[in-house]
């Protein structure tokens, strides 16, 4: 396997992450402005590209810095001892840093004011626990492919967060750091500022409960491996 700088790593985070943020950004802006006043049909837009942007981007980094462009993910490989704290921090500051100029990118290309804020309204129980169930099952998702099928990691998240984005209360952002790029865009897939807060705590909420869950799911039977040394 081919060993990458640390620099190249944090450029592949930042680079991932304003594809990652323009797409959601830019796809929901363009989807708003063709639907015709039809939410589902707006959303659907959204989702397509947003899973589409998910298996390439991870297609072509992950070989790289691991493709994480999310602190959730960041977060459990730290857990997982895959990655150091230094790194960790500094792979956050790049999604943060990517992101933001991802969502200043997409305003840009389709001429509205670069710096705002949301004032769309997503607060509540059942929209904190959908961040958490779609945040559980993204860490999963990656966790369990990682473990099983290496090669589906892409096409595996991308399918997932699309799904995502329809079973869940919340649409699935699923991300702390491209919750608060969403609070700097006051369109359709706006977070207004005051609600990022519950969402990135549902959000590492559910990465957490992830990382336990998969730590005995995925860890081979003591007996299985007993038998095999044997």
């Amino acid at each position: 396997m081919e060993d990458f700088s640390r620099a190249q790593k944090l450029g592949a985070e930042a680079l991932g992450s304003f594809f990652l943020f323009v797409t959601v950004v830019g796809s929901g802006i363009m989807a708003e402005n063709l639907a015709g006043g039809n939410v589902a049909i707006a959303l659907l837009g959204n989702t397509l590209a947003t899973g589409a942007i998910l298996f390439v981007l991870i297609a072509i980094l992950a070989p790289i810095s691991g493709a994480h462009f999310n602190p959730a993910v960041t977060f459990v490989m730290l857990l997982r001892k895959e990655i150091s704290v230094v790194d960790s921090a500094l792979f956050v500051a790049m999604q943060l840093v990517g992101g933001l100029i991802g969502v200043w990118a997409a305003h840009i290309m389709f001429e509205l004011p670069v710096f705002q804020f949301s004032e769309k309204a997503r607060t509540g129980g059942g929209q904190w626990l959908g961040e958490l169930i779609a945040t559980f099952g993204l860490l999963f998702t990656i966790l369990g492919t990682v473990r099983f099928r290496p090669e589906w990691v892409a096409p595996a998240v991308g399918l997932y967060i699309s799904a995502g984005y329809w079973f869940t209360s919340s649409t699935s952002f699923a991300n702390p750091a491209i919750t608060v790029g969403r609070a700097f865009s006051n369109s359709f897939a706006g977070i207004a500022p005051a609600d990022v807060t519950g969402f990135i705590l549902a959000q590492f909420a559910g990465a957490t409960l992830a990382w336990v869950a998969t730590r005995w799911l995925f860890a081979p039977s003591p007996m299985i491996q007993n038998q095999g040394q044997n």
